[in-house]
């Protein structure tokens, strides 16, 4: 965020020609979406929806203080970039309130002059900015204004992580239990940040154009012999000193040779420090995030910048090819389930074609169904994604249950697409030892359908996915992600051509901004 003529925006952006977020058609939008809601449910007509934002931290016993970042449901509702804020809406009058910390004088000194209510007000565009320390008077008062009004609180569990998010005890501890309504607001508001408004798909597409962009960079960039965190570092500093994007979306991974086969590759215990040798395929997922929205973007390459087997060849057409598929599915009303089972076909296909499955008597639909398809697609075809990475809103109340078998169990939700979802779409094939070990097996009904020593041959592989992020039409889906995707795409960028490209050759990927005059210029550094 930055000051003009001396007075603060109604925007937030990172200065010079960063991206601009407006508060107003983003987050003060995103509360009329809630208020509207809740007028029309049951339960929430009268109600005083209280959310708690983030709280400043320190790491452990030390005043180490990482760079906070606020709640996602909290920055949803205000764009507050600060902690220990609080909010309250009054739905029946459209009010919104900010509690901000009183702070001391001293605070002035190590972290900077001291907003004013007024300056609060004005930057996040609500009605009245008073202290947290007034919190309990104001909803009392109102309470006694208001006595049919309940205190709204979330409470729930998330369905990635199964954590629950718990209402705040200073209300919890404070108000009595008639006073407090724990069961409307969670479900309510998670489905409110399930379909995008225009403003935020906007958003999102830029920051998937920055995403692809640092990609490109890095990709330009890796050479045999490099480190994995190389690449990491690579797409780090493009993204935040191109454009302003202090935070990446999720731990990147930079998985290559075998270190590919493992999903979420790059944690703490193995922070992408592998050297990348010749002739191993890379397998690079990583997103940037801008002002609280992030995008997730994986790519797969050879280090040596060609393809030089049949096996890199035939498995990553397989996975671009179910890419494909899924998006010529994609539309209101079509099931993920459906999209998912579509892209297995793709991927046993391409692998029947190396001679890895042997279908025998059996079509590639019926070895979807036997599950053949998880031994090499463990994970889930793709999520939603928005202020958070696997975004909310995949199993709530009402919506498909998750499936119970291998592979499909680990959809991140398993909804009927609508118009305005945003979602990743991320097919992939992998060589997992246990995996293949189990389907390998004396007892695997799967083994009769596995070339076992073309299996083996493979171990060590690594694995291919490509994802992008897609938003849903009201006829299809649009392709936010920009990246070189063809083999010939791959191969020429690699060998330094020029990206975005004069004209579109996969015009099948749905890429249209790709050869517009009006994406994200590509900063010095990218060959354009």
């Amino acid at each position: 965020m930055t000051t003009s003529a001396g007075s603060i925006q109604s925007f937030l952006y990172m200065g010079k020609e960063t991206y601009e977020v407006s508060i107003k058609d983003v987050f003060v939008a995103n509360r009329l979406k809630l208020l509207e809601r809740l007028e029309q449910s049951d339960q929430g007509q009268n109600g005083l929806v209280f959310l708690q934002g983030g709280v400043s931290q320190e790491r452990y016993d030390t005043d180490h203080e990482p760079i906070f970042r606020q709640e996602s449901y909290f920055w949803y509702l205000t764009g507050v970039k600060e902690p220990d804020v609080m909010l309250l809406l009054n739905v029946a009058t459209k009010q919104t309130l900010l509690f901000v910390p009183r702070l001391p004088c001293e605070y002035a000194t190590i972290m900077g002059r001291i907003k004013t209510c007024d300056e609060w007000k004005e930057l996040y565009m609500v009605d009245e900015v008073l202290y947290t320390d007034q919190v309990i008077q104001v909803i009392e008062t109102m309470l006694k204004q208001q006595q049919e009004s309940k205190i709204l609180l979330m409470e729930g569990r998330n369905s990635d992580s199964g954590n629950m998010y718990k209402a705040p005890v200073m209300i919890t501890e404070h108000f009595i239990e008639t006073n407090i309504d724990k069961s409307t607001l969670f479900s309510i508001l998670a489905e409110c940040r399930v379909v995008k408004s225009s403003t935020e798909l906007l958003l999102l597409r830029h920051v998937t154009e920055i995403t692809s962009f640092a990609h490109v960079y890095t990709m330009q960039q890796m050479k045999p012999n490099m480190m994995e965190y190389q690449a990491e570092s690579l797409f780090r500093h493009y993204c935040y000193y191109n454009h302003g994007c202090r935070l990446v979306g999720y731990t990147p991974i930079c998985g290559c040779g075998p270190n590919a086969a493992v999903l979420h590759y790059g944690h703490a215990g193995e922070p992408n420090a592998r050297q990348i040798l010749a002739g191993e395929m890379c397998l690079m997922d990583m997103g940037a995030e801008y002002f609280g929205y992030g995008s997730d973007v994986t790519c797969s390459y050879p280090i040596n910048g060609v393809f030089e087997t049949k096996e890199q060849r035939a498995i990553y057409d397989a996975v671009l090819k179910a890419q494909v598929a899924v998006y010529d599915m994609m539309r209101p009303g079509v099931s993920l389930v459906d999209c998912h089972k579509r892209a297995e076909v793709c991927i046993l296909q391409g692998l029947a074609d190396i001679g890895v499955v042997e279908p025998g008597d059996k079509s590639m639909e019926e070895l979807v169904e036997m599950r053949l398809g998880a031994v090499f697609m463990p994970h889930g075809l793709g999520h939603l994604i928005g202020i958070d990475t696997h975004d909310v809103g995949g199993y709530l109340e009402g919506q498909p249950e998750r499936p119970k078998e291998p592979g499909l169990a680990k959809l991140r939700t398993a909804r009927l697409l609508q118009e305005n979802m945003t979602l990743t779409v991320e097919p992939g094939c992998y060589f997992i030892n246990h995996l293949l070990d189990e389907a390998l097996n004396d007892d695997s009904p799967l083994r009769r359908y596995l070339n076992a020593d073309r299996v083996n041959s493979l171990r060590g592989f690594g694995g291919v996915r490509l994802e992008d992020v897609v938003a849903v039409t009201n006829n299809g889906c649009v392709n936010y992600t920009l990246c070189p995707r063809t083999i010939a795409e791959v191969e020429a960028v690699m060998a330094g051509a020029k990206w975005p490209p004069t004209r579109d050759d996969a015009p099948e990927l749905r890429r249209e901004r790709l050869t517009s005059t009006t994406p994200l210029c590509a900063p010095p550094g990218i060959k354009s």
